[in-house]
């Protein structure tokens, strides 16, 4: 946490129009060239402005950056350093030819960043559980949470290995045994003042900085070739960028993929491996897509109901097992989900062998975003001591983290904000950094394919499934 509020602006504001502004700020290109070859780095300096047009004297601001050619689906994003003085350098790579666009977003300004960071920590408010009990056949309601402001007797549902608490106002004369399903509410409760809010309108929020330069061109240049040689493996720490997006196709910068093989292989490669995912709905995306490359692979109905249902999916020809299912609390979702099935990932894994055969995938972090942020950080290490011991008895196993998405800008930004995304996403690379895990950066992908749903599209999945199988094949 120290670490993060290191990184985080601590800013205070009176008055909006103190905050920064994305159409009085400006990007200029440092050191313009009349002919850009692939391989070139690019500098664009951002310098920020306020609502009243003067230069801002800090920084913090959260920005989004990319260069993208849509006629040749390609899209790469942009590495941010920021001076810390109301001044910001992007740097880009151009990796391919052609006629190139620049676009850098004002997320939210660094006021706005502080603002969300703060109310982010002050408490679990911003999300209701209700709890389903069933008592002789009737169905009783009851108030669950992390924490419980009530006198009255409480239900404690406690992880003692790892120290996870989950809490529900027993009902009278009800065992908390009966407990059977839960569903989640947005809170009206919010933590932010009316000028506060006004930071997060439409006009603040996403907005395109004002270019002082036109789209140009890049060529393919006698000295402009690329080649990597190392082949995808676990235990890489990709960079940021860690790719790039060409005809619809991702290309690590870190290592060797060819296009489409390892789809052209899918079958031979995941024969006889069990597969586990685990997570949230971004990484059920991955099962769903499973049945259009791989014409055996048929679904077991569970007679389960809802999409927060686990998925389980299998190819008896080929001898694999898919299963899907959703991480612990919290899980936020206005539909009830059973909780007899209920299980943290950590709980997860323990049960697990492993093996060379097995392969597990992981994602956490959407659910995340509305609570304290010190949940999402136990949370992690826990997961990570778990995949530790795992090696320590199966050091075979197979482990992929596939980070977070981005999603919609205009979903409840106080909860849901891309920016809790963000810092989650940066503490999700340093815990698990220097672990034999392989690494699908969705974030990156999403960032340069400037996808604005928290369920990108199918040609999104397909990549990121491609980068996954590049690690098992």
């Amino acid at each position: 946490m120290a670490l993060v509020n290191q990184n985080v602006p601590n800013v205070d504001f009176k008055y909006l129009n103190v905050t920064t502004n994305a159409t009085n700020s400006k990007a200029t290109i440092l050191d313009y060239k009349t002919t850009y070859c692939v391989g070139d780095t690019i500098t664009v300096q951002v310098e920020m402005y306020n609502h009243m047009g003067h230069k801002k004297t800090y920084g913090g601001d959260f920005l989004r950056a990319r260069i993208f050619s849509p006629n040749l689906g390609a899209g790469v994003s942009g590495n941010i350093r920021d001076f810390n003085n109301g001044t910001y350098n992007v740097y880009f790579t151009l990796f391919w030819e052609g006629q190139v666009k620049i676009s850098i977003l004002l997320m939210h300004p660094s006021e706005g960043v502080s603002t969300l960071w703060k109310s982010r920590n002050l408490g679990y408010k911003y999300i209701v559980y209700t709890g389903k009990f069933i008592n002789k056949g009737k169905e009783v309601h009851t108030e669950c949470g992390f924490t419980l402001d009530t006198k009255g007797e409480k239900c404690e549902y406690m992880d003692k290995k790892y120290g996870e608490s989950f809490y529900c106002v027993r009902p009278p004369g009800v065992a908390c045994e009966a407990f059977i399903s839960l569903k989640s509410g947005k809170s009206p409760y919010t933590y932010l003042t009316d000028v506060q809010k006004e930071l997060f309108t439409r006009s603040n929020f996403g907005a395109e900085i004002p270019k002082q330069f036109e789209n140009f061109e890049v060529f393919k240049c006698s000295n402009s070739s690329r080649k990597m040689s190392t082949k995808c493996q676990t235990g890489m720490s990709p960079p940021f960028p860690s790719g790039y997006f060409l005809h619809n196709h991702w290309f690590p910068i870190y290592c060797s993929l060819s296009t489409n093989e390892p789809f052209s292989h899918i079958e031979t490669c995941l024969a006889n491996k069990i597969i586990y995912l685990m997570g949230d709905s971004t990484l059920r995306q991955w099962i769903e897509y499973f049945p259009k490359v791989m014409k055996n692979f048929k679904f077991f109905n569970n007679h389960g109901i809802g999409w927060h249902k686990s998925y389980f999916g299998y190819d008896l020809r080929n001898h694999i097992y898919i299963q899907w299912k959703k991480h612990g609390h919290p899980f936020v979702t206005q539909s009830f989900f059973s909780m007899k099935d209920h299980a943290y990932i950590t709980n997860e894994i323990d049960r697990l062998g492993g093996g060379a055969n097995t392969i597990i995938v992981i994602s956490v972090g959407q659910h995340f975003r509305p609570f304290p942020l010190d949940l999402f950080i136990r949370r992690v290490l826990n997961i990570r001591k778990a995949i530790e011991n795992l090696f320590l008895r199966s050091p075979e196993t197979k482990v992929i983290i596939k980070s977070e998405n981005t999603r919609e800008m205009n979903n409840d930004v106080e909860r849901f904000s891309d920016f809790h995304g963000y810092i989650q996403y940066l503490l999700v690379k340093d815990i698990f950094r220097g672990l034999n895990v392989g690494v699908v950066d969705a974030w990156d992908m999403t960032t340069a394919c400037g996808s604005r749903v928290v369920h990108p599209p199918e040609i999104v999945v397909k990549n990121q499934i491609n980068l996954f199988l590049s690690h098992i094949c």
